[in-house]
């Protein structure tokens, strides 16, 4: 799209997954790519080689999101090497799943840290430059779960819970300088974990979602590219889930 030609995209947790699709669909819209890796830089370098195989532009950038300083680090190195910053999208996560009362400290705060708190630092420091700007967009990747709950996953669901919170608190804070901050809350999305469920299982997991089906990585890409957009302007603040309507709301 033209409108967007000269943008510039920070896609956090984008080597692989929902966050490849994201950078994908984002390079083909016409924003500069920043992918982000934790730990798989051979799999950003080829998301990257992707976008830039396809025309599109697009550079590797890594940092450790569960230190504060490196999520905060990881912005202002993206506006420096890329000249800005228009739209943020804190996608990395992680999982540590368990009971309740079985569940680790350390896994707990691993959990949190790497899926609300590296989103707030990487957020705090975007806006700080999209204020500057007046203009900017934050998509807030949440989950069904967020809104279902799910037992085995209390640090889970509690950090993407806390990501519809951060959404609603800051696209109030921000609203007036130009900057929307909205939500994506995915359901069962083909993925590699899901790859491994038997057909019993995956059977199982269809039967509720109403549709009938698992979702692709390019259905979530899709409205991230939408949230994304000039289009978009006057959408913030909002939780919209792709899920085939296993929770309306």
């Amino acid at each position: 799209m033209t409108e967007s030609k000269k943008k510039v995209a920070l896609v956090t947790g984008s080597s692989r997954g929902l966050g490849r699709a994201m950078a994908l669909k984002l390079a083909q819209d016409g924003f500069t790519v920043a992918v982000h890796y934790g730990r798989g830089q051979e799999q950003a370098e080829a998301v990257a080689d992707e976008i830039r195989s396809a025309g599109g532009q697009a550079q590797v950038f890594g940092a450790d999101l569960s230190d504060p300083a490196q999520a905060a680090e990881l912005v202002e190195t993206v506006i420096k090497e890329l000249g800005g910053l228009d739209v943020l999208v804190n996608n990395a996560g992680i999982t540590r799943d368990g009971l309740a009362i079985r569940m680790k400290d350390e896994d707990w705060h691993a959990v949190i840290q790497t899926n609300l708190s590296s989103a707030f630092s990487a957020s705090r420091a975007a806006i700080k430059h999209m204020m500057r700007a007046r203009a900017g967009r934050i998509i807030n990747i949440s989950s069904v779960v967020a809104l279902s709950g799910n037992p085995g996953q209390a640090n889970y669901v509690a950090s993407k819970a806390g990501l519809i919170g951060l959404t609603k608190a800051l696209a109030k804070e921000y609203g007036g300088r130009g900057i929307t901050v909205n939500a994506v809350a995915p359901g069962f999305i083909e993925s590699d974990m899901t790859a491994d469920l038997g057909a019993d299982l995956r059977a199982e997991y269809e039967k509720n979602i109403p549709l009938g089906r698992m979702g692709q990585p390019e259905e979530v890409a899709a409205l991230v590219a939408f949230l994304a957009s000039d289009a978009a302007g006057y959408v913030s603040g909002q939780t919209i889930g792709v899920d085939g309507g296993m929770n309306p709301h």
